[in-house]
């Protein structure tokens, strides 16, 4: 009952464990050929749409980290700016532009790292697409003319297509009709041929199609487009229904008609929108567009294209302007001849206004004085467009000012006509309402602190008549607003910022705008933001080893500070403070002391500097580190005398020399389904890259063991590591799911959802009656089963995938002359529903280079028993068995699977009730155990 340790290897010698990784590409998807080239890189050929799955099978102590990355594809492919890190890649409905080379890069930091190569050929055929041409011209000075037609065919591919043209349902064989010319054109996108009709006859007006083929490369059928030439083909033309340029008012709805006017075929009309889609609110029918309620965002030009494939597509556009008024503004001009800066008697004034609008140039302008309209007299001239300002700006010149020229002046713009209402600014003239702008900081505003993610403002203030807005940027010019603007308006001058970061710190520009004011010299002032925050220390964290009585130094960088100085410096040790310390707090705070068992713990450097605080932590320890399982053992399993076996464990040290010297080892050994069962500790002294060994022996088959590892040195034990074993013979061991550990299978983590356990009792009372076991194999509402449910999330070839137990062969043999030793994959399983997918059974074949083998597979209803199934299988060495279900069209397609055994020997037919053919695996190599082993790293 208790488990013992029979052997111990104490006189094993040592020898460096430390590997440099090795790795190697294999695929698991839906590949039509891989090949190797002339430069031995291997070629992985697929369809465009089909599942693309490569493994990179790596080798290597420490574990080897494989990351994933690829070149030679399109700019535009976002896995080129990734990496993935993980053993399998896959990619579901691969596309063409993700065809190119896929290198995997396995790396354990000793050596140089393992890189393999594969390049993935993505084969796809676009349906063709047939243009007809044609021209006439003079021969023989006007004597006739010849009508040459020519029909174009276009069809993207890989590998290039084949062309075969016919007319009617004959090829067309240019050495045997003088009449055509069948040519590639240079400069062509996509692959292009071109068949030409000579001098057009009778016989040529016919039905002619272009096939293009692959020659079913990847199971890629053949596609064809076809076309009637008659002698009344023409291209298509287009009427439109509305000028070419349309203005409307907000909210009105529009119909744009485009009307074909000439084409055979009949074409085909379609609608777009310049450099953006139409609208949410627009609906096209036969050739007309009608939009609902637009709004100035619909604004744009619309294209209405007619194809027919004959000559040119035809199109017409109409620029839609939906009117629009935004922001009005004006501008007090003193006189600039006099480079005057106030309103002076006897010298020209000049008031401009301006409306930012859609369509600018249908603005209207209207001037008033005192409320009284201005014509244009010697002294009051109307610019409707000022030559001097921005496009679309209205001024008013008011020639040698006199008293009675000091008033109210209004300046009103519209849309003649429309219902976009009317804007409307005044302006006072007096001597007195008019002074230029003074700008200045306020006391103690020139530099602005404040602590980062905290809010504040900055201000400049603006005075004058009238009192123009002040314009913010940054005094960097390639830095923008923390809006992402250049310049950012405010009304008087503050500018607030919230939840500032040190990256806004600097200079801040503040300045008069030239409207809404007088349009005179902008007034400029400048603020400097200082951004205050905790020091930035390094190390954060430090893991940090050492023997017993040797002085250790700890040292805590402080990179950037703001302000730079600091406030103090506090060291503790498991939380209490060191008070012992005096560190200087201008300088690099560091600790120098003796490590000893007493002093071993966390170690803290809180550094502040009046902002905030920051700090670094220093693990201290004389613990050794980690032991790091080895996973490469070969043949780590061998049989005893009755339900027993012996597994040789091994590992290596990490940094056996960085702390005290290691004793021994503790090796915990625990039943899963018990307690702690054993505890020893053994006596070996590792060296750095030495690989250590030591026997478990009298394991017993069908329990799982807890293998637990931790190196022990005079003062203190290490870290454990742990990891699983299981084992279970082939013979006699049916598994029907009926524990919770599944028999030691366990759910494939690359596929798109998982198996279930259920019975009878734990089903849903509302699921469907038309698929799925009411009950498991034997009949019993409490036995279980394991099941695919087909309902919703799940979509059509989401697939499932249920891994069993290593099966580890280590030296069978079969009878002389009978190749590799057969063995029984039994199992029943359970497919009805009218959408029911597909059930395979793959063996996984574990080498340098695991190998997938589909050994069984079976599609569709197959009725509401439960059915058996059996396969002979010849494995070369340790192996699994997996079952993977694929979900059909619907949700009437749930698949389970019972009692599932794997026995040596040939399956005995006679107990079979399976009326399906059994599958043989290849014959590989030798075997002569029958164990069952699962290791799982934890």
């Amino acid at each position: 009952r208790v488990l013992k340790v029979l052997l111990l290897l104490a006189s094993m010698p040592f020898y460096d464990a430390d590997a440099p990784a090795n790795a190697k590409i294999v695929h698991e998807g839906q590949a039509c050929v891989v090949k190797d080239d002339n430069i031995s890189e291997r070629i992985y050929t697929i369809r465009e749409g089909d599942h693309l799955v490569l493994k990179c099978l790596v080798k290597g102590h420490p574990r080897p980290q494989v990351r994933w990355t690829k070149t030679a594809g399109s700019a535009s492919d976002k896995f080129q700016e990734t990496s993935i890190y993980n053993e399998t890649l896959r990619i579901e409905g691969i596309q063409r532009v993700q065809g190119g080379r896929y290198y995997c890069k396995a790396d354990n930091g000793v050596g140089v790292a393992a890189i393999k190569s594969i390049r993935v050929d993505v084969q796809y055929l676009d349906k063709p697409v047939l243009t007809v041409h044609q021209t006439i011209s003079d021969v023989r000075g006007s004597f006739y003319q010849e009508k040459t037609v020519f029909l174009r065919c276009t069809v993207n591919s890989n590998p290039p297509a084949r062309f075969i043209w016919k007319r009617g349902t004959i090829p067309i064989e240019q050495s045997k009709d003088q009449g055509v010319d069948i040519y590639e054109p240079l400069y062509t996108q996509g692959e292009t041929e071109v068949l030409k009709l000579k001098n057009l006859r009778l016989k040529d007006f016919a039905n002619y199609t272009c096939q293009v083929s692959v020659r079913n490369v990847c199971e890629i059928p053949d596609s064809s487009v076809t076309f009637l030439l008659t002698i009344g083909t023409t291209p298509p033309a287009l009427r439109l229904s509305v000028n070419e340029s349309l203005v409307v008012d907000p909210g009105k709805d529009v119909t744009l008609s485009c009307e074909v006017t000439a084409g055979l075929p009949k074409p085909t009309v379609t609608w777009s929108r310049y450099l953006n889609p139409l609208p949410r609110n627009s609906l096209v029918r036969d050739g007309t567009l009608e939009l609902r309620s637009v709004t100035p965002a619909d604004s744009g030009f619309y294209n209405c294209t007619a194809v027919n494939n004959v000559g040119n597509p035809a199109k017409r556009s109409v620029n839609l302007l939906v009117r629009s008024m935004g922001n009005l503004t004006f501008q007090i001009t003193p006189d600039s001849n006099k480079d005057s800066e106030s309103i002076q008697m006897g010298r020209d004034l000049k008031l401009s206004c301006h409306v930012d609008a859609e369509p600018q140039d249908k603005v209207n302008y209207t001037w008033y004085q005192n409320a009284v309209l201005i014509y244009n007299s010697d002294s009051l001239i109307v610019l409707h467009s000022d030559p001097d300002m921005a496009p679309g700006t209205s001024s008013l010149e008011i020639v040698d000012m006199k008293f009675r020229d000091q008033a109210t002046y209004s300046c009103v713009a519209n849309f003649p006509g429309s219902t976009v209402p009317e804007l409307r600014v005044d302006v006072n003239i007096t001597q007195n309402s008019v002074t230029p702008p003074i700008l200045t900081v306020p006391e103690g505003g020139q530099v602005v602190s404040v602590r980062e993610g905290g809010t504040t403002d900055l201000v400049c203030l603006v005075d004058g008549k009238p009192r123009p807005p002040v314009l913010w940027s940054r005094a960097d010019k390639d830095l923008t607003m923390p809006t992402g603007e250049w310049a950012v308006e405010t009304r008087d001058g503050r500018l607030r910022l919230t939840n500032v970061t040190r990256d806004l710190m600097g200079a801040y520009r503040c300045q008069t705008a030239p409207y809404n004011g007088l349009n005179v010299k902008p007034r400029q002032a400048q603020v400097q933001l200082n951004v205050q925050y905790a020091p930035v220390l390094d190390p954060v964290f430090q893991d940090v080893r050492s023997p017993n009585y040797q002085f250790v130094t700890l040292r805590c960088i402080i990179q950037k500070s703001n302000p730079p100085h600091m406030a103090s410096i506090q060291w503790t040790r498991n939380g209490e403070p060191l008070t012992s310390l005096t560190p200087n707090p201008q300088e690099n705070p560091q600790l120098k002391f003796k490590l000893d068992p007493s002093n071993n713990g966390t170690y803290k450097c809180r550094v502040n500097n009046g902002v905030g605080s920051s700090t670094c932590t220093f693990n201290i320890s004389s613990r050794p580190y980690n032991a790091e399982f080895y996973f490469d053992t070969p043949n780590p399993i061998r049989n005893l005398k009755g339900n027993n076996f012996s597994y040789n464990l091994q590992w290596t040290q990490r940094e056996p020399v960085a702390t005290d010297r290691i004793i021994g080892y503790w090796v915990n050994v625990r039943n899963m389904n018990q307690m702690n069962l054993f505890s020893k500790q053994i006596d070996k002294e590792p060296v750095k890259g030495g690989l250590m060994s030591y026997i478990l022996t009298d394991l017993k088959i069908l329990l799982s063991y807890e293998i637990s590892l931790a190196p022990i040195t005079t003062y203190s034990t290490g870290d454990y590591v742990s990891r699983l074993i299981h084992a279970s013979p082939l013979n006699n061991n049916v598994c029907g799911f009926e524990d919770k550990h599944i028999c030691g299978f366990s759910q494939d983590r690359g596929d798109n959802f998982d198996w279930t356990r259920q019975n009878h009792l734990t089903q849903n009372p509302k699921r469907s009656s038309n698929t799925g076991p009411e009950m498991d194999r034997s009949g019993t509402k409490e036995g279980c089963y394991m099941y695919i449910e087909a309902s919703s999330p799940r979509v059509p070839g989401d697939t499932a995938r249920l891994l069993s137990p290593l099966y580890n062969v280590t030296a069978a043999r079969g009878p002389k002359g009978s190749g590799h030793l057969p063995y029984c994959i039994s199992f029943f399983y359970h497919m009805k529903g009218k959408q029911t997918g597909t059930l395979d059974v793959w063996l996984r074949v574990k080498s340098i280079a695991s190998v997938d083998t589909k050994v069984w597979s079976l599609i569709g209803n197959q009725g509401p028993d439960w059915n058996q199934a059996n396969i002979i299988v010849n494995p070369s060495g340790p192996f699994q068995v997996v079952f993977q279900a694929i979900r059909g069209s619907g949700y009437e397609g749930d698949i389970a699977i019972d009692d599932v055994s794997v026995t040596k020997g040939k399956c005995k037919q006679e107990n079979s009730s399976s009326s399906l053919p059994m599958y043989r695996q290849p014959q590989l190599n030798n075997s002569t155990r029958w164990l069952l082993l699962t290791i799982i790293y934890l």
